[in-house]
């Protein structure tokens, strides 16, 4: 199989720009994604935009039109999300082979989150973005949950050849006792909602400047609770994440409710996240770009390091959750 973005040259970039009547400059500058394939390009007497080449066979284009519909709609309600640009009546374009999208160019640096009036002013945009995030539902883009981002990751990485001999049953036996430790906060949660997320809310993807925040990079979004978008908001001890997310939610309740319930998810998703982006290196290994940004996955110290971290996982999953209040 070739690597999947083999064909997409600089000068394929730069033909699949002017395709839309654009006057590439010729300035190209590869920004850092691994997913897609991302680039600054300059644009005669224009601002330079940034061109979003999608990964084949990873969204359809229902799944891609969705995302940039809601991205649009955030933007229309002047919530500082980064939408694509609506270019001959399209955002998604075609163009040797390759899906692509163009974005204005927005700048910003990461956002200072030991301030409480940095995190209550995130957590209100994040409650305008889930306000509207619930008044529908994605038709197309998957559901954050147990199976999707727990046991089939999972068993992705046990059916292949991905851990040292010695250490795959060791790994296999705690990730079994993990999973079982996400399904029992999934139970204590009970029946909580599913909205339109954001779906990858870390501070990579979330650019503060002296008017404040702007989300950018929805590639990540699907339906799922509420909490994930804010969980990777916190870090530091239990006490230092409480207080952090009591800051979130003073914001936040100002636009949406929040339902307390999901508290019980937070270390659960976090325990998701760390399965799900084992599988994802996995699955990727075949495109040249990881092997050289991530030579050390595979190797015994990274599935002992994973195997820690999922026990530590297992015991933090046991205990009460977060409080706000």
């Amino acid at each position: 199989m070739p690597p999947p973005f083999a064909a997409l040259t600089p000068d394929a970039i730069l033909d699949a720009v002017e395709s839309l009547g654009l006057r590439a400059s010729g300035s190209l500058l590869a920004l850092n994604s691994y997913e897609n394939r991302v680039y600054q390009i300059g644009i005669d007497d224009a601002p330079p935009l940034i061109a979003k080449f999608y990964r084949p066979q990873r969204w359809s284009d229902a799944a891609i039109l969705e995302e940039h519909a809601f991205s649009l709609a955030l933007a229309e309600r002047e919530i500082p999300a980064v939408p694509p640009l609506l270019l001959r009546g399209q955002t998604l374009h075609h163009h040797g082979g390759f899906r692509f999208a163009l974005f204005e160019r927005r700048g910003g640096r990461v956002p200072e989150l030991d301030r409480a009036d940095t995190l209550q002013w995130i957590g209100r945009f994040l409650g305008r973005i889930h306000a509207l995030g619930r008044t529908e539902v994605y038709q197309h883009r998957p559901v954050l949950d147990l199976q999707s981002f727990g046991r089939e990751p999972a068993a992705f990485i046990l059916a292949g050849d991905w851990l040292p001999p010695e250490l795959a049953p060791v790994y296999r036996g705690v990730v079994e006792q993990a999973l079982d430790g996400v399904a029992r906060c999934f139970e204590r949660a009970g029946n909580v909602a599913a909205l339109r997320l954001h779906g990858d809310c870390h501070v990579g993807n979330l650019l503060w400047t002296d008017a404040g925040p702007h989300f950018v990079d929805f590639d990540d979004s699907r339906s799922g609770p509420a909490v994930q978008d804010l969980w990777m908001l916190l870090s530091g001890e239990r006490e230092e994440q409480s207080r952090q997310l009591a800051e979130v939610l003073a914001g936040y309740e100002d636009f949406c409710d929040f339902d307390l319930r999901e508290l019980n998810l937070v270390e659960a998703l976090r325990t998701l996240r760390l399965i799900h982006y084992s599988a994802w290196l996995a699955r990727r290994w075949h495109d040249p770009a990881f092997p050289v940004a991530f030579p050390w996955f595979g190797s015994s110290r990274y599935w002992e390091e994973q195997i820690l971290g999922l026990r530590e996982q297992i015991a933090l999953m046991d205990e009460p959750p977060l409080w706000s209040n």
